[in-house]
């Protein structure tokens, strides 16, 4: 994990790798929770006995899933303070290329693109590329954009 404490540090990050995080298994327990707190039910993330027929041979993760476990992920790998709040700003961009099957274990591997000044604190623009182990291709790419307010 890599820490720092105010804008100095955090400036410092633009252009940084930040590494990849621990793997974390994708089980149908967290899909079903995630159904349930969206609603979102189509068989193919819920329905094992129908997924199983379908086109990935079991039940995927939404995509939205994929991208929630961005959070506690990214935790893993940076951590600020001197700052009085940081936020989610928002995302540029967000792709899947590739389903996350039930049992798959998937990790954050991240960079910060660049830090820049705004009204009130820094705007951190991240590039997360989450991994399927043992897949070429990842589950989600995705730009994010965090603000940290300064004291």
């Amino acid at each position: 994990m890599i820490t720092v404490d105010g804008a100095d540090e955090i400036k410092a990050l633009a252009g940084r790798d930040l590494g990849a995080s621990d793997w974390l298994e994708v089980t149908q327990e967290r899909i079903d929770t995630f159904a349930d707190a969206t609603g979102d039910h189509q068989w193919i993330h819920v329905d094992a006995e129908r997924a199983a027929a379908g086109p990935f041979g079991t039940t995927i993760a939404h995509g939205y899933l994929t991208l929630s476990l961005v959070i506690p992920l990214f935790g893993n790998l940076l951590k600020v303070s001197g700052t009085r709040m940081g936020v989610n700003y928002g995302l540029e961009k967000v792709r899947f290329p590739n389903p996350v099957r039930v049992g798959s274990r998937i990790r954050l591997a991240a960079s910060v693109a660049d830090v820049t000044e705004v009204t009130g604190g820094l705007q951190m623009t991240c590039d997360f590329t989450v991994e399927i182990e043992g897949q070429d291709k990842p589950a989600c790419v995705a730009r994010t954009i965090y603000r940290q307010y300064l004291q």
